[in-house]
């Protein structure tokens, strides 16, 4: 990737709805530029997908946390596959450190979250879970 790849990659972030033409324009290339550089940036992963990224109203209406889930070194592939089957998991991330795995969780009210803890607690081979309720965010810079 070079500054020009990393520029695209920029402005879609900013925007994923952006034209072919307007990015060419802001960048100052060639459109026939910008659409090889997609389709490369496409082909080789780099551009997984095109998506919404939701602003504050509508985060609001649900109540996020990220879990800290310590295992059983075991039972990790049964609680990953368990994990897969609820839709309020949103990600699972294997970590290192103190803790196995770092998950991100969004439930529409608190008891909804509350269920959805004590369910994730009482999976087998979970040996311990620490939450931590997002109260707001401040900076948002992920791609």
């Amino acid at each position: 990737m070079d500054d020009l790849d990393r520029s695209v990659l920029t402005h879609l972030a900013a925007d994923a709805r952006i034209s072919v033409a307007t990015l060419a324009r802001r960048l100052k290339v060639a459109r026939s530029t910008i659409q090889a550089r997609l389709e490369r940036l496409e082909s080789n992963g780099v551009i997984a997908g095109y998506t919404v990224k939701l602003g504050e109203p509508a985060r609001q209406n649900r109540i996020r946390a990220t879990v800290l889930l310590s295992t059983e070194p075991r039972a990790q592939a049964g609680i990953l596959s368990r994990l897969k089957t609820i839709a309020e998991v949103e990600r699972v991330h294997t970590v290192s450190g103190r803790v196995d795995f770092l998950l991100q969780l969004a439930a529409p009210t608190t008891a909804a979250l509350d269920t959805l803890l004590d369910q994730i607690g009482e999976l087998t081979g979970v040996r311990s879970s620490e939450s931590l309720i997002h109260l707001s965010t401040k900076i948002d810079r992920a791609l």
